[in-house]
């Protein structure tokens, strides 16, 4: 099986984040692309209407093995939202990471960061963690078991220990906006309205109305996130898609 079809297996927006995290980093890293470039100024935004560092400033990675544990960590969790609770729902979980992305900038913007990386991911994480069925672990670095659902402070509390309380600053906005994004999406259900995807949003995915696939034309069609098997109910779920036991 080529590379390209076992690529076309990955859900669309996971595969959209995961691509654009290595098409910012790695020419970074090669020095290719300069990273003053791509850090988020926002009088650079606003004012010489550098409208793309609003975008790489959430796919700026580490070096070396943390870059590989950034991308490892987004496929991760990603996939563990589109392909279970947003199976079928793509334009939903597009548009959803597209305003925790803003609800993040918001955040971060009387502290002057310059990268949002980490924010995004510890949004991500904790919104899948909160969806986890009760009771579930995890293992970091395969030397310590603990309740799934404490991942993101174990994230907050390593980036307060190696880069100080500025970094666990911004780490700390992406829990508040998956925090904000559980509570009124999954939780309380007061956001759903705001969290559906406008039409021209299901439209560019591929998805009609009900969120199901539509030709595009030309013979191209969206195809929608495999399932890794048979899914069965787990805590609070919203829409069809619901997570796998573990």
């Amino acid at each position: 099986m080529s590379l390209v079809e076992e690529l076309r297996k990955i859900p669309p927006v996971t595969r959209f984040l995961c691509g654009s995290l290595i098409s910012v980093t790695v020419p970074m890293i090669l020095q290719v692309v300069s990273p003053y470039k791509l850090l988020f100024v926002r009088e650079y935004v606003t004012k010489r209407y550098e409208i793309w560092r609003a975008f790489t400033t959430f796919f700026i990675g580490g070096t070396g093995l943390n870059f590989i544990f950034d991308i490892a960590m987004f496929y991760r969790n990603s996939d563990e939202l589109e392909s279970k609770h947003f199976a079928g729902r793509s334009a939903d979980y597009a548009w959803q990471v597209f305003l925790a992305s803003l609800s993040i900038l918001g955040f971060n913007l009387p502290l002057r960061t310059f990268v949002h990386t980490r924010a995004l991911l510890i949004a991500l994480t904790y919104v899948s963690s909160m969806l986890a069925p009760p009771g579930s672990q995890t293992t970091f670095w395969g030397l310590i078991t603990f309740p799934v659902r404490y991942l993101p402070y174990v994230f907050i509390a390593m980036d307060f220990l190696m880069g100080g309380p500025q970094a666990a600053a911004v780490s700390i906005s992406g829990a508040v906006v998956g925090h904000l994004w559980w509570w009124g999406v999954w939780d309380t259900g007061v956001l759903r309205n705001l969290a559906a995807a406008p039409r021209f949003v299901r439209a560019l995915m591929g998805e009609d109305s009900d969120g199901r696939p539509r030709p595009l034309g030309g013979g191209v069609h969206v195809v929608p996130p495999r399932r890794d098997g048979p899914v069965r109910q787990a805590g609070r779920g919203w829409g069809s898609g619901q997570r796998l036991g573990s």
